[in-house]
């Protein structure tokens, strides 16, 4: 094995250790049970992340890569801003069926808990988050909507719109507090975010 694949397998051995430790002890989480479960030293860690925060930034980051990178596939290249919105609904409110969801919201859970103790850590959460939500507010821009054309900056504000309209009815459903919030209702409620946006008209 070369040392760039020992190094990567050691990244992934300790992203793995990472998520099991943090969903189930948060801003608690021990540095040192991480690396054993990896089977590492602690000293890989420092190595591979930089620190335990640097190591929670990744473990974010590697768990919303796959999430961004399926949105360029199911979100039509030649669709308008609303069939695009509708389309990236129709897709989270899947994703909220998924064998692993309550998982997935326990680590969200976990991880706002460990940004409010932590600032440092908080801004750097935020950071990464912000710079995964890049592909999607791309995806939107540039979009025809009402005889316009979607700015960068109109799609940022869309796309933080968006991530607060769907966290919140992700944790509705999986926790069972919005039965009735089916794909249709995921997408008619982005679309009505969308329904008033104003873009600036087409160059002629």
């Amino acid at each position: 094995m070369t040392r760039a694949e020992t190094k990567e397998r050691n990244r992934r051995a300790l992203l793995d250790a990472a998520y099991e430790v943090v969903s189930r002890d948060g801003y608690r989480a021990r540095l040192d049970e991480i690396a054993e479960r990896a089977g590492l030293t602690t000293g890989a860690v420092y190595s591979l992340f930089g620190s335990k925060n640097g190591l929670v930034v990744a473990l974010v980051a590697d768990h919303l890569r796959p999430y961004y990178e399926e949105i360029e596939q199911i979100v039509p290249g030649g669709a308008d801003l609303l069939g695009a919105v509708d389309a990236f609904a129709r897709h989270y409110r899947r994703s909220c069926d998924a064998p692993g969801a309550r998982s997935v919201l326990s680590l969200q859970i976990t991880l706002l808990d460990m940004a409010v103790h932590d600032q440092d850590l908080g801004d750097r959460l935020a950071a990464s988050v912000r710079s995964q939500e890049q592909q999607l507010i791309a995806q939107f821009t540039g979009r025809s909507h009402g005889g316009g054309v979607v700015t960068a900056h109109q799609a940022q504000r869309l796309t933080t719109a968006l991530r607060a309209l769907f966290v919140g009815l992700n944790q509705g459903v999986v926790l069972g507090l919005a039965p009735d919030a089916d794909e249709q209702y995921f997408a008619d409620a982005a679309v009505a975010l969308v329904s008033g946006l104003s873009v600036p008209p087409q160059q002629r």
